[in-house]
């Protein structure tokens, strides 16, 4: 190991919990730099390559031993098996880059879950130690910093004060008839907010309407994620420096439970140390418990800042169900004109069963219906389609039919957002066997479903199913495709914040109880999974904790 370095703050992981403390802190004044196990893209490195990117490792590592898998064992199944489950993006600007940009924002009854519903038997349920008034300044900062499109007061359920930072996205005609349709069976859809540029904004070019966000990166440099936002700010300071391909192996602390800095291993293998008056540490939920559960010591015999020992418990993802219906192309184009039929966003969404006492259920907490076309990959429409005929379709059929998929069908979809509840269940720890390619033990999943999430996912699509039949699809077009699934790249809650050291790990500012000046920014603070994506929730308490850690250099509360 060479010389140490030194610097005010490092931060570990590049995505959406780690580029809003990044910016804040050097703008104003800190020396920052982020440490990425990824490597750096550029725009020139976006391409529709399904192939390249979707079954590769252009994103997240093949699971192979030696590499970097995780380890798995879901409901049902005996034994772990390796994955790449539960990565994000292993890249810089993280999972924000391939993110569908589906900007929701959080609800009072997700930050108090616990005190409406009265607890639920087998369910470890906290509130949160913020209020949503807490949040609210730093929603509107997030969405002003990346921009974000969407059309204010016409959600009647959405937490917002302000207009949106830019007009909503153009939709597919057909979102007429979701609005038409939901709107008879008492629902209020609403266009869907995206992390998408609608016109020009912070010197980015708007959208170009290619269809292809999720699980791409963006070749027009138009959807908002950190790559294109918030790092190019923070390097324009001159204070930020973002290191790729630097895996951090240890946190380091002082005499006094202080974080210290950090080793990590740069692309060649050789080894560093890197010393900060403050460690944020966000490379998901998942990866940051498996960081703290590493960073064992004397002081710290079951890992750092786990006195409590629920680093790592209390994982959450989020329930996922989905219901497609098929529609005539050319009867649709006779019933809504052919203008704008080759758009590729729908953007409808649906929240009035969010919080729904009268569901009959033991969890009233439902979730957030997302009505939008089929994503345009041709491989991923080849396997459907063979998968929906029980695999009877190939060759000359199978090109028949999807030449009648792009050509003459309109598949239509929703997606199913739902609570998943903590339980003692579901964590992630360290495989004892499997180790990665830098020699440490892997993280290691543990994903048993609590029953009240399952049984509140299969209302909510059937509630779905309802608004697509009532749209009059073809004849027998109409189907649930999956229900009460796993979304593993939406992870949240293990390293839960809160004002009991005993009952949480992080502070209300994520700050650990045990180590001062070690803050958790992604999804890991979180005590509740919510009913929408949380990325949105993640930089908005990144930007929240950035500030309270601002803060703390004015008043020369961090040590030199």
């Amino acid at each position: 190991m060479g010389k140490a370095e030194r610097t005010d703050v490092v931060v570990i992981g590049s995505g959406a919990g780690g580029a809003p403390v990044a910016v804040t802190l050097a703008e104003a004044g800190a020396r920052v730099v982020i440490l990425e196990r990824g490597q750096a893209y550029t725009i020139r490195d976006f391409t529709h390559d399904e192939v390249a990117v979707c079954r590769r490792d252009f994103f997240v590592p093949f699971p192979y031993p030696g590499h970097s898998p995780h380890t798995i064992r879901k409901r049902g199944q005996d034994r772990y098996h390796l994955t790449n489950e539960g990565w994000v993006g292993v890249c810089v600007g993280g999972g924000t880059v391939h993110m569908s940009g589906f900007t929701y924002r959080f609800k009072e009854s997700d930050l108090r879950l616990r005190s409406m519903t009265g607890g639920i038997a087998n369910a470890d349920i906290a509130d949160w130690p913020i209020s949503m008034d807490d949040l609210l300044p730093y929603y509107d900062l997030y969405e002003a910093r990346v921009g974000v499109s969407g059309r204010a007061g016409v959600n009647p359920f959405e937490t917002r004060k302000r207009p949106f930072p830019l007009p909503a996205l153009r939709p597919h005609p057909a979102a007429r008839m979701v609005d038409e349709a939901a709107g008879k069976l008492g629902f209020h859809p609403f266009p869907t907010p995206r992390a998408i540029l609608s016109v020009p904004y912070g010197g980015r070019p708007p959208c170009n309407y290619c269809g292809f966000c999720g699980d791409y990166g963006c070749e027009n440099g138009s959807k908002s994620s950190v790559l294109a936002s918030l790092l190019p700010q923070a390097e324009k300071t001159g204070r930020c420096q973002v290191r790729s391909g630097c895996m951090v192996t240890g946190i380091l602390t002082d005499d006094q439970d202080r974080a210290a800095g950090v080793v990590y291993l740069d692309a060649r293998g050789e080894e560093h140390k890197l010393e900060a008056r403050v460690v944020v540490l966000a490379a998901t939920a998942i990866e940051s418990a498996r960081l703290l559960l590493l960073s064992e010591s004397g002081r710290f015999p079951h890992g750092l800042a786990n006195s409590s020992g629920l680093v790592g418990k209390n994982l959450t993802f989020s329930t996922f169900g989905k219901g497609t219906a098929i529609f005539e192309r050319h009867k649709l184009e006779k019933k809504l004109g052919p203008e704008g039929m080759d758009l590729p966003f729908l953007l409808r969404s649906v929240q009035d069963d969010y919080w729904n006492e009268k569901n009959g259920l033991l969890l009233p907490k439902g979730g957030t219906y997302n009505f939008l076309l089929h994503h345009p990959n041709p491989i991923n429409a080849a396997v459907r389609l063979m998968m929906e005929s029980k695999w009877s379709l190939w060759g000359r059929k199978l090109k028949d039919r999807l030449h009648e998929y792009f050509h003459d069908e309109l598949w239509l979809e929703f997606e199913v957002f739902g609570e998943f509840l903590p339980h003692s269940g579901c964590y992630v720890d360290l495989d004892p066997r499997v180790r990665d390619g830098f020699g440490l033990p892997v993280a290691r999943i543990t994903n048993l479903h609590h029953p009240a999430s399952d049984e509140v996912n299969k209302f909510c699509v059937r509630r779905g199913m309802d608004i697509l039949e009532a749209m009059r699809p073809a004849p027998k077009k109409v189907w649930p495709f999956t229900w009460s699934s796993t979304t593993y790249h939406l992870q949240h809650g293990t390293c839960r914040f809160g004002t009991d050291p005993a009952r949480s790990v992080l502070d209300p500012d994520c700050m650990a109880h045990d180590v001062r000046n070690l803050y958790v920014t992604d999804g890991s603070f979180m005590p509740s999974s919510g009913a929408v994506p949380a990325t949105p929730t993640i930089m908005a308490n990144s930007f929240r904790v950035a500030e309270k850690i601002a803060g703390r250099f004015r008043r020369h509360e961090i040590p030199a």
